[in-house]
């Protein structure tokens, strides 16, 4: 396999998922978590904490050739787009990573630095953008192109041919009907039913969706 050293930038819990599914896949020699200055904890899941932000050129240097960026989307979206660019500065390799259980069609394409949780279905056709999160048990079914940054929460379904824009974020357990478009930067409430486009950086909840806000 050669040295595959891994590094996990963000280490609260959403780096716990992937870190699990990473752990799970057996695909990296050596794992490490990169945290912020000050953080308390000295491992996440047993796997040690190696530096803090400000030592990742010294990292790369070291060998730690792929990174991750395990920041969650929830009230830190600028935060992760920011990691990400200077990851790809610093020339960092940002590989796919999948749980073993994950169902991804051959037919797919799926663009760097996107994680895909547990029993998550990307069906043939479909398009996943940079540092997309598709978490556990989600699905995204047939054509649908899902943007970067989007994050598609546990057990939300897109429908075939959906359309979700940069920065979206498809709650919990969410449905969004076949060919429907969701616009950046909106959020769609958990449990909600979106039957209709949704437009650019709008909240939207309940059965049908309806806007609560517009941002």
């Amino acid at each position: 396999m050669g040295n595959r050293k891994l590094l996990l930038v963000g280490g609260g819990g959403h780096c716990r998922s992937v870190l699990d599914c990473v752990l799970r896949s057996g695909a990296y020699d050596a794992i490490g978590i990169v945290e912020r200055e000050g953080a308390a904890d000295k491992t996440v899941l047993g796997v040690p904490i190696v530096g803090h932000d400000a030592d990742l050129p010294r990292l790369l240097a070291d060998g730690w050739h792929y990174a991750a960026v395990t920041l969650g989307s929830i009230g830190a979206l600028t935060r992760r787009r920011a990691l990400y660019q200077q990851l790809k500065a610093l020339g960092f390799q940002l590989p796919v990573l999948a749980d073993p259980s994950a169902v991804i069609s051959s037919h797919a394409e799926l663009a760097e630095g996107a994680f895909v949780g547990k029993r998550a279905v990307i069906n043939a056709g479909s398009s996943v953008g940079v540092c997309a999160i598709l978490n556990t048990g989600s699905v995204i079914e047939h054509d649908c192109t899902v943007g970067g940054f989007v994050h598609v929460s546990p057990g939300a379904v897109l429908c075939g041919a959906v359309q979700a824009e940069s920065n979206a974020h498809i709650g919990a357990g969410a449905v969004v009907i076949q060919g429907v478009r969701i616009g950046c930067d909106s959020i769609i409430g958990a449990g909600s039913v979106i039957i209709r486009d949704v437009p650019a950086d709008c909240i939207v909840v309940g059965n049908p969706g309806r806007i609560l806000e517009r941002k």
